[in-house]
């Protein structure tokens, strides 16, 4: 067995390349993928999820174009690189602001400008960020006698954080399309730029005229440039995860199992190799403890606002096909909120049909898929935050128990306080708070859900009970009864030594909640 180190320093939120390398931290070697990007092209665009790891990558590449060659001993770059040539480096980091007037991203470019116009100088006949920028470009290349690096992180961030307010988007886009247009207009003084966000804005957004940027988000040579691989588990975390087995009681081999059905899956294009993310990965071997780590550092609500916006059926997110251009960018007028949640990375590819060039979307792995449906629920129901857990919990004790008329108290009070603006989509509402409930109850229970719009076909099932429900919208519990009856529901059970509960459910527009069950025992 692998000796375990207790002193054992992992890179828990360290995002610059100097200071990990400098202090001792652990660093997966991502530096052939670096060489290979710098070494190849000019200008880059790459999208990745949130503590990916973006935020590291644009501070390696920065060491390597300031030279600092000694940062890189004992890695592969320090045997791919000869010249180590220094370049004036222009990095630009989004992620430090929150966004919520036209001044606060102005005031973020000033501070950058003016600390840039520092070094290389000012021209009073630059008037605005835009054109300082460009100024600044060139009198580094000028000076310097090399060609610049640009670098800039997290670049979509005041445009994600606007969505759901037009005019400050449209505010946003104006001034980074602008901006970032100088990587064009002074491609002859740049010698490499990246840019790195969450999502890809398109079409007439802040991309519109930079068609000198290779987009790497889908490209099979760089699957790997973030996150961590299975090959890259088993190089460099062996004795984390012999530690971790020990913590947990488990085996080594159900250890593994374990971290992979949680934290691994992320998809990039149709044929990579299955990527961790970094971000749990770390927090589990440092912790020795499963968690929903990711989660924990927060949930984007303009997620939330886009289902909510559009009504989206929430049970059409486990069975998506799309084609890449859908998922490739993001139209800020686009009603369609798939892209900004597949690009986030609560979506991921699961499938490719090569003669229709469609992609299969689905959730990554368990984190993803619990973690999202936990912050959904109340945000959907008639449920605080903090009694959410506690009210699945409930449901699940009382399903455990054959506690029916306590489950379907427990289940008005959910529907209870619909907003009446979502008066012209109840069907969808009701829809979507009875599938998010179900859904985290099967992380416990078993369930089977046949689904389609307007109605849910439920089978709940535990060590003693089975439950076949039929909900009907403006109907009557009767009738919902006579379904289950008719279409032969409790067939499969017939021979179960289990109690057979078939119920019938129905909602009442008029009420805006539950206003009949009926309950049958018996096959």
């Amino acid at each position: 067995m692998t000796p375990i180190n207790p002193f054992r320093k992992l890179p828990i939120g360290i995002q610059e390349f100097e200071k990990l390398r400098t202090e001792g931290y652990l660093y997966v070697d991502k530096t052939a993928f670096v060489y290979e990007l710098v070494s190849t092209g000019a200008a880059y665009f790459l999208s990745r999820p949130r503590r990916f790891g973006k935020s590291l990558l644009l501070s390696t590449i920065e060491a390597y174009a300031q030279g600092k060659k000694e940062l890189f001993k004992g890695l592969a770059l320090e045997k791919l690189e000869k010249d180590w040539t220094v370049y004036p480096v222009l990095h630009l980091d989004l992620n430090t602001q929150k966004y919520d007037t036209p001044e606060s991203l102005t005031n973020v470019l000033e501070e950058n400008v003016q600390n840039w116009e520092a070094l290389y100088g000012a021209s009073s006949s630059e008037i605005g960020v835009a054109r300082r920028f460009q100024g600044i470009i060139r009198r580094a290349c000028e000076q310097t006698g090399r060609r610049v690096v640009i670098l800039i992180d997290e670049y979509d961030k005041p445009m994600l954080q606007a969505i759901g307010n037009e005019a400050l988007q449209n505010e946003y886009r104006s001034t980074l399309k602008a901006f970032y247009g100088a990587l064009k207009s002074m491609d002859g003084c740049i010698r490499f730029a990246l840019l790195t966000g969450v999502t890809k804005f398109g079409k007439v957004s802040v991309f519109s005229d930079l068609n000198n940027l290779m987009d790497i988000s889908m490209d099979d040579r760089y699957v790997e440039i973030c996150g961590i691989s299975e090959k890259e588990i088993h190089t460099y975390f062996e004795e984390d995860i012999h530690a971790l087995a020990t913590a947990t009681g488990l085996t080594y081999e159900e250890t593994c199992a374990e971290l992979k059905s949680n934290y691994d899956g992320y998809h990039f294009t149709e044929n990579a190799v299955g990527m961790y993310n970094p971000f749990s990965l770390l927090n589990t071997f440092a912790k020795k403890k499963f968690g929903s780590y990711w989660f924990e550092t927060g949930t984007p609500t303009y997620l939330v606002e886009l289902l909510k916006l559009h009504h989206y059926p929430i049970e059409e997110l486990e069975h998506i096909v799309t084609s890449q251009p859908v998922l490739d960018s993001i139209d800020t007028a686009s009603t369609d909120p798939i892209p900004v949640i597949y690009q986030s990375g609560y979506l991921t590819i699961k499938g490719y049909n090569k003669m229709f060039e469609n992609y299969t979307l689905g959730f990554p792995n368990r984190e993803v898929e619990q973690g999202f449906f936990k912050f959904l629920l109340p945000n959907y129901a008639s449920v605080s935050v903090s009694k959410s857990p506690y009210q699945i919990q409930c449901f699940v004790e009382e399903v455990m128990a054959g506690k029916v008329d306590d489950f379907f108290e427990r289940l008005k009070t959910m529907f209870a306080d619909i907003p009446y603006e979502l008066a012209r989509d109840r069907e969808v509402h009701y829809q979507n708070i009875l599938y998010i409930i179900f859904k985290l109850m099967g992380f416990y229970v078993q369930v089977e859900y046949h689904t389609s719009r307007g109605r849910i076909d439920l089978v709940l099932q535990t060590q003693d009970y089975v439950y076949i429900m039929e909900f009907k919208l403006n109907g009557s519990a009767d009738e919902a009864l006579v379904q289950i009856r008719e279409k032969g529901y409790a067939a499969p059970f017939a021979k179960d030594s289990r109690t057979v509960y078939k119920i019938g459910v129905n909602f009442s527009d008029e009420l805006r909640n539950i206003q009949e069950v009926k309950v049958e025992t018996g096959k």
